[in-house]
């Protein structure tokens, strides 16, 4: 009889046992959901206007873990002057933390996005950095052109950055200063690759380079302006001609979106065309380097088209 009970009493036991383990397996499962709802709910989103702020944001989050930055004008090929928010943008901002931003009056949607996101932390790239002046008065917002004007932004990211993310700030001033200490190496490269150049007259297409001009030595004689959803008129074509013709100058300089319209007035004034790249767009898989391959393949052109 003894001998039954101990066996009922072992049976029983085992399937307590088994009952407790199956708890602790759910107990255990459900606290690695929790947890993992709990990583996705503390994950720092970082937004990026446009392509450069991405690649100068990257390079200062680097691998800090539980941080993510995310381009929000994936596929713009232009500069963001008289850009419109989709549905997908402002989904993409709602979801954000931080919204880094160029400034200087790029982003004419700056305010829509203040009025609807009253909570999101805004980083300025371009504040307090001293802008040129365009013809008509406003200032010019392509400071990244320039490099010192893409170090003086990552500065300015990186504190913007440091101060909403105070957790992190220590990996931030550190992947900053790397990341500031190869874009001085590259200044200096094309400082001394250019030095000697003294043919130094050049016409633009599109008011992207001032920045760039200025740093390097440039002298910028003519700028062609455009609308680029729409075509030169014979009057205005005609225009742009007689401009060229007025300069002497044999060196047109344009961007890779508006080859077509640069290509006819290279052809009607003999003029010699080049291109150079703003670095407004690229791909995110590109590489946090993408910024000095670009520059160094515009250093390559101007010595082409200068020597």
């Amino acid at each position: 009889m003894f001998n039954s009970i101990h066996k009922r009493c072992t049976k029983q036991n085992q399937v307590i046992l088994v009952l407790l383990l199956i708890s602790i397996l759910f107990s255990a499962c459900a606290a690695n959901q929790g947890g993992k709802e709990g990583e996705s709910d503390s994950q720092t989103i970082i937004v990026t206007s446009f392509y450069p702020m991405y690649i100068f944001t990257i390079n200062i989050v680097g691998d800090v873990p539980g941080v993510r930055v995310v381009n929000m004008t994936q596929n713009q090929a232009d500069c963001l002057h008289d850009y419109q928010l989709t549905t997908k943008d402002l989904k993409t901002l709602q979801e954000a933390d931080i919204f880094v931003y160029n400034g200087a009056g790029m982003e004419d949607f700056l305010d829509k996005v203040i009025s609807q996101l009253p909570n999101l932390k805004l980083i300025e790239a371009s504040k307090d950095i001293p802008l040129i002046e365009n013809p008509d008065g406003t200032a010019n917002p392509h400071v990244w052109v320039s490099v010192s004007g893409a170090i003086a932004q990552v500065k300015n990211i990186a504190e913007g950055l440091i101060e909403a993310d105070p957790a992190n700030s220590g990996r931030y001033e550190k992947n900053a200063l790397e990341y500031i200490e190869r874009l001085e190496a590259l200044k200096e490269k094309m400082h001394e690759e250019l030095e000697n150049i003294s043919n130094r007259d050049i016409i633009t297409f599109h008011e992207a380079f001032p920045y760039f001009a200025r740093e390097f030595g440039l002298n910028i004689v003519a700028v062609i302006e455009d609308e680029p959803e729409s075509d030169f008129s014979a009057g205005e074509l005609a225009q742009i001609i007689k401009e060229v013709e007025r300069t002497g100058v044999k060196v047109l300089f344009a961007e890779p979106h508006n080859s077509e319209k640069a290509e006819l007035i290279a052809n009607q004034t003999g003029t010699r065309l080049y291109f150079l790249d703003p670095i407004v767009s690229g791909s995110d898989d590109a590489g946090k380097d993408y910024y000095e391959n670009a520059m160094l393949k515009n250093l390559q052109v101007l010595k082409e088209a200068l020597k």
